[in-house]
């Protein structure tokens, strides 16, 4: 089962892996094709009703390969609207090669033949909505014509994610969804091919650019609609919580507060007038700042909470107390992940261990990261968090999903890199609703900033080179 959203983060991951979506959309086409085939005789009339998206691409295929039908391709509007380049390469095909093709400019000009099949590849999945003209016409003359109609992915106007039709929608009698199964058709009472278009199962499992898809904003976005991140750390150290801070301003946060013990905060408050500093007594995290800390944090969307805290009783015994009454969203790194497995808490955690860190935890070795995966979801399962598990490949999972990402660099060992990926990874679990997918583009774009710093550094980089780079690789990267 593959939500719209994820379905389209797996095609673009497909190309990232090398396989073209031209490529895909053949494979799609051929399927529509073998589907007709099995409903009508040669030379039964056929006629495709198309959208100026890749859906209507998929159809403009299928008709190449039903040449001993009387086929004939109505196209939603004028050819040169077609929304895509592998679309209108289609299209293109089919005018070269001589076949009956309309351009419907009008829904009153839609003059459907007295056809046995009726494919409807008028949208896709990444679809919703009441139908707009002239589809809502297309799809009531679909409904009233005598045919078998073939739906191409998911009948247009219905929601391929819950399978509701707010208006005008195609009754299919058949449909040809693609890769897996959309949720939205399990409720439907209509026959349904799942056909294999050739998508790698690395691309589900691999974090690609497909991912970062889930970063899109609304044009009309506000201040504080794309997170309030507090970060709680600092001590023994005041260089990490200041990086992580920076990351999570590169990774899109809109304001990042830092509760730090005051001895170091005018420390930190000067790596970057953007911090908003709050500042806790004494010279180290004690017991006796956490309801202080559980004010900041009921205002925020995600906490971080472990740069440069250290290891002493006190400081993790106020972690513990934190993390036991809290219940948003907590990235935990460094010193204070040896508290969560003995903690209870009702908060939504994200671990970002490495190996020792792990071990620490109680958690599984295995330097095979197959291996790893395996044991790493088995172990994220026990303790109820998402776990990041950082290494030459970042192994993330929460039990039942497992992502792997494979950007990153020998130069990353480097210290600081992993409180960039804490910073990274607190911001974007306040963008993105799964936390297995927020933590993975974290991992992905704070290893992408560290291939991008190695073009310009070799081994010599440092972690202040990665934040601004982690712009680039969650937004400006065209590779």
């Amino acid at each position: 089962m593959i939500t719209s959203d994820r379905m389209a983060a797996v095609d673009v991951n497909a190309e990232a892996l090398g396989v073209p979506r031209k490529q895909l959309m053949e494979s799609s086409g051929n399927a529509v094709a073998s589907a007709v085939s099995e409903r009508a005789e040669p030379g039964s009339t056929v006629a495709i009703v198309a959208g100026r998206g890749n859906n209507g691409g998929d159809a403009f295929v299928a008709a190449r390969f039903l040449d001993e039908y009387d086929v004939s391709v109505h196209l939603l509007g004028r050819a040169e609207t077609i929304g895509t380049e592998i679309a209108r390469e289609n299209w293109d095909a089919l005018e070269a090669g001589d076949y009956e093709t309309v351009e419907v400019k009008d829904s009153r000009a839609l003059d459907l033949p007295d056809a046995d099949v009726i494919v409807d590849a008028m949208l896709g999945t990444g679809v919703a909505g009441a139908l707009r003209e002239p589809a809502a016409t297309a799809a009531r003359a679909i409904d009233d014509a005598d045919a078998t109609v073939i739906a191409v992915d998911v009948p247009s106007g219905v929601d391929a994610d819950t399978g509701e039709a707010p208006g005008a929608a195609v009754e299919a009698d058949h449909v040809v969804t693609f890769h897996d199964q959309k949720p939205g058709l399990t409720d439907l009472d209509i026959d349904v091919t799942v056909a294999d278009i050739g998508i790698p199962e690395a691309a589900e499992l691999f974090v690609e650019r497909g991912d970062l898809l889930a970063l899109e904003r609304d044009p009309r976005s506000h201040k504080g609609d794309h997170g309030e991140v507090l970060v709680i750390g600092g001590g023994p150290y005041s260089g990490a919580p200041a990086l992580s801070a920076q990351a999570a301003f590169r990774a899109g946060a809109d304001l990042v507060r830092v509760a730090v013990p005051e001895t170091i905060a005018p420390d930190v408050r000067g790596f970057s007038e953007n911090f908003i500093v709050e500042p806790l007594t004494g010279d180290a995290l004690a017991p006796g700042h956490v309801d202080e800390l559980l004010e900041l944090a009921a205002d925020q969307d995600a906490v971080l909470i472990g740069p440069g805290l250290g290891d002493d009783e006190g400081t993790l015994d106020a972690v513990g107390e934190f993390l036991a009454s809290y219940d948003g969203r907590v990235v935990v790194d460094a010193d204070a992940l040896q508290v969560v497995p003995e903690v209870e808490t009702d908060a939504e955690l994200v671990c970002t261990p490495h190996q020792g860190e792990l071990r620490k935890m109680g958690g599984p070795a295995a330097d095979d990261w197959e291996e790893r995966a395996d044991a790493v979801s088995a172990f994220a399962g026990e303790i109820g968090a998402t776990l990041l598990v950082k290494g030459a490949h970042d192994v993330i999972s929460d039990g039942e999903t497992t992502r792997v990402n494979r950007t990153g660099n020998p130069g990353m060992t480097v210290g600081g890199t992993g409180d960039v990926l804490a910073g990274v990874t607190s911001a974007l679990v306040t963008a993105i609703e799964d936390p297995v997918q927020a933590a993975g583009v974290g991992a992905y774009a704070n290893g992408r900033a560290g291939d991008l710093a190695v073009d310009d550094h070799g081994y010599g980089l440092v972690a202040t080179d990665l934040p601004p780079l982690v712009a680039d690789a969650l937004w400006n990267d065209a590779e």
